[in-house]
């Protein structure tokens, strides 16, 4: 959090030099006049903020609030999690940084990822929605509350594949997955990873509470971060899920 403290610091010198005194003359008992440009210590301040990864990442397009899921290499089973939000005065870091659990395979390169294969896809991620077993935490997402009927299917051959189903309604193909295990669906967001349901690319990409185990392909963290994380994201504010190896995903 420190660069949480460091961006605090800089907005302050940087509101003091808008007002009737100079900040860094004021330090020293000087008054600037009216209109004068920002002292040298403020202006040095604002230089020496340091860039925050949101600044790097790519994929960031229209998004005000960015998670980003960075491992450090591809077969790594964790990944370090944080959370950024576009303010008026730039990008600002929320949460993090965060260890969580990924595939038990790691991070399949872009493009790369297989249904069954054990890794987690690389790329820029839309959110499609918020489930969990227990009720809704007070999310600005639709929420859907899993039932003993509440299924996913990850049968490429299904007309369902990729897709949450109720059973009471419709078909979850072969061996369909539960969607009231716990603790791990207790609270979740499914990311928007293969939308087209191309048969074959991979489903059932979530971002979850962690058992401590590796996943099959999901983001797993305790569970009070995950209930954080969840009534952090607003849809209005376009956030994006941006993950793979720091090399894949930054610029």
């Amino acid at each position: 959090m420190g660069g949480i403290r460091t961006w605090a610091s800089v907005v302050v010198a940087a509101a003091l030099a808008g007002c009737g005194a100079n900040a860094g003359a004021a330090v020293h008992g000087e008054v600037a006049p009216a209109g004068q440009p920002p002292s040298a210590p403020a202006a040095a301040a604002r230089a020496a903020a340091p860039a925050l990864l949101v600044d790097h990442l790519r994929g960031v397009h229209d998004a005000r609030q960015v998670v980003s899921v960075v491992a450090s290499g591809y077969g790594s089973t964790y990944a370090t999690v944080r959370a950024f939000a576009k303010t008026s005065h730039g990008w600002r870091q929320t949460f993090g940084p965060w260890t969580a659990r990924i595939g038990r395979n790691g991070f399949a390169p872009r493009g790369d990822k297989r249904e069954g294969d054990g890794r987690t896809p690389t790329g820029s991620f839309h959110l499609q929605f918020m489930f969990g077993v227990d009720p809704n935490p007070g999310v600005h997402f639709r929420y859907r509350q899993s039932q003993s009927t509440s299924k996913w299917d990850d049968d490429s051959a299904s007309a369902n594949y990729n897709r949450w189903v109720d059973t009471r309604s419709g078909y979850p193909g072969r061996n369909p997955e539960s969607m009231r295990v716990l603790p791990v669906y207790r609270y979740g967001v499914v990311v928007a990873y293969n939308t087209a349901r191309t048969p074959g690319r991979g489903s059932a990409i979530f971002f979850h509470v962690t058992d401590g185990q590796s996943t099959a392909g999901c983001i797993a963290v305790s569970r009070s971060r995950v209930v954080r994380l969840l009534r952090w994201l607003r849809p209005v504010r376009k956030p994006r899920m941006i993950m793979g190896t720091k090399a894949a995903v930054t610029s």
